[in-house]
């Protein structure tokens, strides 16, 4: 009797042991591999199954044992883990890394980053997508003139409406694209793509102010084309001030004389610091607002939030002139009595020069 007490004594402590060991020995197996942090990229194509992803895992030393490993996803019932590309680190044990291997990844290495300033035109539009995609300067122009491809953006969008199919307008959606940074997935991405992404953000701006637009008669290519000569005019804290301005002069029919229309009417880049010279101003064309009484056609360049509001919501003046010095400080006049005094002024103290 004693013997076999002594037998089970002993067959009790090796299995004893042996169970200790074996949890130790997992415990150990789905601990953190070390204690670097740095990351290591790993991908796990679409279709790999589970014994796939545990072998990648070992090969990136991401994990000591595969058996282990497979193990504790069975023992969490761990059936489903996402394809895609994952920055993990040795630091990590397995419920971290399954954590994240089961909610998938938003990474992707092939994706870009596109950024358009406020102020640019399509035209340098065009530019910046071609030196960061697949796409060439002549496929954006081309596409923003295709007039099937504005049928479908005027069905799609409520402030895109006919006046955007003009044939007198140089580059048609000028204006519409909202300036901003804007991830895609890969260089390839269309021009489509681009351009209802940017519209969409114009969109989500442009909503809020819907109302105020109806209320005071204005239309969507008024506001954008005002706001985008109020961008191109001046900094944005004048920006209410200048556009309370060129509404004054809406107002009487005076010509609003914008030297930013002028350049793009004639195709230039306009130059913050400069003022159109005799033959800019003297040009004949639907941009032009030394020629013309009223807006310009359409909008000269991709106005930000800022000039969109203040188109909108102008400051209640009775300003019908401005002009900035060479440190773009604007002064704002009556007169043009008073307007010709303070040019005058700065030229004496060196803060005007043409």
């Amino acid at each position: 009797m004693k013997k076999l007490r002594n037998i089970v004594i002993i067959t009790l402590s090796v299995l004893l042991t042996t169970i200790i060991v074996i949890c130790t020995y997992y415990n150990y197996n789905i601990s953190p591999v070390g204690k670097n942090k740095n990351n290591i990229e790993i991908t796990i194509p679409k279709g790999t199954s589970r014994k796939g992803i545990v072998k990648i895992l070992k090969e990136n030393k991401l994990i000591r044992n595969e058996k282990c490993f497979l193990i504790y996803l069975k023992l969490n019932n761990i059936v489903s883990m996402k394809a895609g590309y994952y920055d993990l680190n040795q630091s990590m044990n397995a419920k971290e890394i399954t954590n994240i291997l089961i909610k998938g990844s938003t990474k992707n290495p092939n994706a870009i980053q596109i950024t358009f300033k406020e102020g640019i035109n399509i035209k340098k539009v065009a530019q910046i997508i071609s030196e960061n995609t697949t796409n060439s300067y002549d496929d954006v122009i081309n596409k923003v003139k295709n007039q099937e491809y504005l049928d479908k953006l005027i069905e799609k969008y409520w402030f895109i409406d006919e006046s955007v199919k003009n044939k007198e307008l140089y580059y048609p959606l000028e204006g519409y694209l909202f300036p901003d940074t804007y991830r895609f997935e890969e260089k390839n991405v269309s021009v489509e793509e681009i351009i209802e992404t940017m519209l969409n953000e114009m969109d989500k701006i442009l909503t809020p102010y819907k109302e105020e637009m109806v209320k005071k008669n204005l239309s969507v290519n008024q506001v954008i084309t005002l706001a985008s000569i109020i961008e191109k005019e001046g900094r944005k804290k004048d920006f209410k001030t200048i556009s309370s301005v060129f509404n004054n002069r809406i107002k009487i029919k005076m010509a609003l004389q914008s030297c930013a229309t002028a350049y793009y009417g004639m195709g230039l880049e306009f130059n913050e610091l400069g003022i159109a010279t005799a033959e800019v101003v003297s040009a004949t064309n639907p941009y032009n607002t030394y020629r013309i009484t009223t807006l310009p056609i359409g909008p000269i360049a991709l106005p930000s939030k800022d000039a969109l509001d203040a188109a909108v919501f102008p400051n209640d003046t009775e300003y019908l002139y401005f002009l900035s010095d060479n440190q773009k400080v604007t002064y704002f006049f009556k007169t043009y009595a008073e307007h010709q005094n303070k040019q005058q002024e700065l030229i004496n103290t060196g803060k005007w020069y043409r």
